[in-house]
């Protein structure tokens, strides 16, 4: 599948690219979907997005991946989401979190629990994803597919909808257990979308642009056949 790029990527202009392909998913379907990626990166988007003319009442947003902590926490991507994305306009849109209560203490037990529960929301939305928003960190991981981390063979390798990895090889110091979409979730939606920006970034994507390569997560999204994708480099 080819790779698309858009140089010189403006928040705005990714936003009315992102506006469209969920009004097209409207007319055409009656409803779409929306997967977006959490950190800062996202955040002038998100508030150029949700002042789109959109019907969001027929738009159901949900994350690519969440880190397994409270809603209040300063880490969750839930809440990032609900103050930048979900406002103005885009508050009419269906959100649907990965999990609502967390237990008080988490175990491998608990947390495949935490993802057949999560599987089992999830099932409600109208699959494929129409579009799917994702990042990249300067290690090459996408969504919480971090490279050598635990969970990530199955990540990359199920053909489950989610699964839970636990980031050890981030390269800041990353505690917390994340709930992702997998792999093959994401390759099944309908349109890919990658935002990247600033020179480190730019290389390790041309690097990983040029072959599948499972050391570079991020060169399995953009070396596969199954999903468009467009690359808007800031």
């Amino acid at each position: 599948m080819a790779v698309t790029e858009h140089p010189g990527a403006t928040p705005s202009a990714i936003a009315a690219y992102v506006a469209d392909a969920l009004r097209g998913a409207i007319a055409a379907r009656g409803q779409a979907s929306l997967a977006v990626s959490g950190g800062k990166s996202p955040i002038p988007m998100f508030e150029a997005l949700r002042e789109q003319d959109i019907d969001w009442s027929k738009v159901t947003v949900v994350l690519v991946d969440e880190r397994v902590v409270p809603r209040d926490h300063e880490a969750s991507n839930t809440a990032l989401v609900a103050s930048h994305l979900l406002q103005g306009k885009a508050a009419a849109a269906r959100f649907l979190p990965f999990f609502r209560e967390l237990a008080p203490r988490f175990n491998a037990e608990v947390l495949d629990a935490l993802v057949e529960d999560a599987e089992a929301r999830i099932a409600d939305l109208p699959w494929p994803l129409d579009v799917a928003v994702l990042g990249m960190g300067e290690d090459a991981h996408t969504a919480s597919l971090f490279p050598g981390a635990p969970g990530y063979a199955r990540a990359i390798a199920t053909d489950a909808r989610l699964a839970w990895v636990v980031p050890e090889q981030a390269p800041v110091p990353a505690p917390h257990a994340r709930l992702s979409f997998t792999l093959s979730a994401l390759l099944a939606a309908r349109e890919l979308l990658l935002s990247i920006g600033g020179d480190k970034k730019l290389a390790v994507y041309r690097r990983a642009a040029e072959k599948a390569d499972e050391a570079l997560p991020i060169s399995l999204i953009l070396n596969q056949t199954q999903a468009p994708v467009s690359v808007w480099i800031g």
